[in-house]
């Protein structure tokens, strides 16, 4: 591509955006950068959420940049006043984190479509929830032929080698810790007993991802028979034929919502509201609660079905009461501490 035909083709772009939004700038007017999560979830915004975007804000460029919510907020950090990403998304920490940072803008809660539709834990003045996520236990069922019922399965003797786990700056792998150390008389203020519980787990660990969808992709190269997982993460996965299932150990599996925020000082705020919208529209919520991606939706105009009541949950109620939700303004506290002793002692 010439340099001017990428200049005019940036032009158009800009140019649709000034007239979806009149109230922008042509500087304003550029790609709209979202940080999304890696695996699934970049394929599934990628498939359902971009294209639905561009069709409400006028075919406008979008850039989706997978990344951990620790590394959303160091980039943006580095760069307050003109920061490289437009849209966040973050797990419950990570956002009470972004949040106190002064990182997040208000969300323009008066003038959404959507946002009264959705459930009232899925409100946040600083960023609606698009979707829970709920974790448990995945499996290779053509090699663990009686599922695991428990956490405590992940330590039997005969997965020796077989057990993924995933580092402690993901909120699953804090989340599996947390509830390990539940196990053992521990809480959300004391995963001692977690890290001791992680040591005598070793023999039995085949890999420590980087993250939830490294963790997918040592499933699907065979590395790993049995981890901590994310319900969600598996879909796409058994869509491509690969051997995963997904139980709620009998502990209580862990539930939690994820926020999507517009960066604070974004050179495209409108952009970035627009994504959002599109985000928690009840189109794109049905869409993402339909195989591949069964994303349990937080819009209440749309009805819980198919896998997701018959695995999970058929209401948001339903929800509340089947899984553990943690605390995770109690976890934050330490939480930078856990994920340098856990480098440190497990991750070696």
């Amino acid at each position: 591509m010439t340099v001017l035909r990428r200049q005019l083709m940036t032009s158009a772009l800009a140019l649709g955006a000034l007239q979806l939004f009149p109230g922008l700038t042509m500087a304003q007017a550029r790609r709209l950068v979202f940080a999304t999560f890696s695996g699934s979830w970049e394929e599934a915004h990628r498939d359902v959420l971009v294209p639905a975007f561009r069709k409400s804000a006028g075919n406008a460029e979008i850039v989706l940049d997978p990344m951990l919510s620790v590394d959303q907020i160091a980039k943006i950090t580095a760069a307050r006043a003109n920061p490289p990403i437009d849209v966040m998304l973050h797990d419950p920490g990570p956002a009470l984190v972004a949040i106190a940072q002064d990182l997040a803008a208000p969300y323009p809660v008066d003038k959404s479509a959507h946002y009264k539709d959705l459930i009232t834990e899925a409100q946040g003045p600083m960023g609606p929830a698009p979707f829970f996520q709920v974790v448990g236990l995945t499996y290779n069922p053509d090699k663990i032929k009686t599922p695991p019922t428990s956490w405590a399965d992940l330590w039997k003797p005969e997965y020796k080698g077989r057990v993924g786990i995933t580092n402690m700056n993901s909120t699953l792998g804090t989340g599996f810790m947390v509830e390990i150390a539940r196990m053992h008389g521990g809480s959300e203020a004391n995963i001692d007993e977690a890290f001791k519980a992680i040591a005598a787990l070793k023999p039995n660990v085949g890999a420590v991802a980087a993250n939830p969808g490294q963790l997918a992709t040592l499933f699907q190269q065979g590395q790993i028979d049995i981890s901590p997982g994310n319900f969600n993460a598996i879909q796409i996965l058994k869509a491509r034929g690969v051997p995963v299932e997904f139980v709620a150990p009998k502990e209580g599996a862990i539930g939690f919502k994820t926020t999507i925020h517009i960066v604070k000082n974004s050179a495209a705020p409108d952009l970035a509201f627009a994504l959002i919208e599109a985000a928690i529209s009840p189109e794109v919520q049905k869409t993402l609660m339909e195989p591949p991606y069964l994303i349990v939706p937080t819009n209440t105009k749309v009805a819980m079905t198919g896998e997701i009541a018959s695995a999970l949950a058929n209401s948001p109620e339903d929800l509340k009461k089947k899984f553990v939700f943690q605390d995770w303004k109690k976890i934050n506290e330490q939480r930078p501490q856990w994920i340098e002793r856990f480098n440190r002692e497990i991750n070696t």
